[in-house]
């Protein structure tokens, strides 16, 4: 059985997110949705937070785990008997960050790929941190995020602008 890893920060978890989970599930007989840990980064919601978040919005598909990690993602990849790395790529500016990390884990372990996908077009403008400025301005996040992480982003800033 393939699995692949789909890794990320998932800082709310968007559309756009669960849109490459549902495409990756048409190549690979699971995925398992990595949350990094990210201490150097500021993050709105805990590890644990994201990944209730993720496994509300996954609970309908089928094949999908949810796990959080820190360290080196070939590593995790490795001890979770993963053979391929899922990354998204919306605009040309995600490709070189992108295929500079595909080689460097390539290199750190050459029996682990990366595939890319491509979200539908709908979502090809969206990341999470927009959603976070426009939910804390008080703007409308339906449509961009599950409505589990529309709730909890209106928890988290209830004195914005509605």
């Amino acid at each position: 059985m393939e699995r692949a890893i789909f890794p990320g920060t998932f800082d709310p978890v968007t559309l756009g997110h669960l849109d490459i989970v549902r495409r990756g599930r048409g190549v690979f007989d699971r995925i398992l949705i990595a949350v990094a840990r990210q201490r150097e980064k500021q993050v709105l919601f805990t590890v644990e937070e994201r990944v209730a978040m993720i496994e509300e919005a996954t609970s309908d598909l089928s094949g999908v785990e949810v796990e959080s990690f820190e360290g080196m993602l070939v590593d995790f990849a490795r001890s979770r008997n993963a053979r391929a790395v899922i990354r998204g790529l919306r605009v040309i500016s995600d490709f070189e960050y992108e295929f500079q990390m595909a080689l460097m884990n390539r290199r750190l372990d050459d029996q682990i790929d990366t595939v890319f996908l491509m979200p539908s077009e709908r979502y090809i403008y969206l990341n999470s941190t927009l959603v976070r400025e426009i939910a804390r301005l008080g703007g409308p996040i339906e449509g961009f995020v599950p409505e589990g992480v529309v709730r909890r982003l209106k928890e988290r800033f209830p004195g914005a602008r509605r």
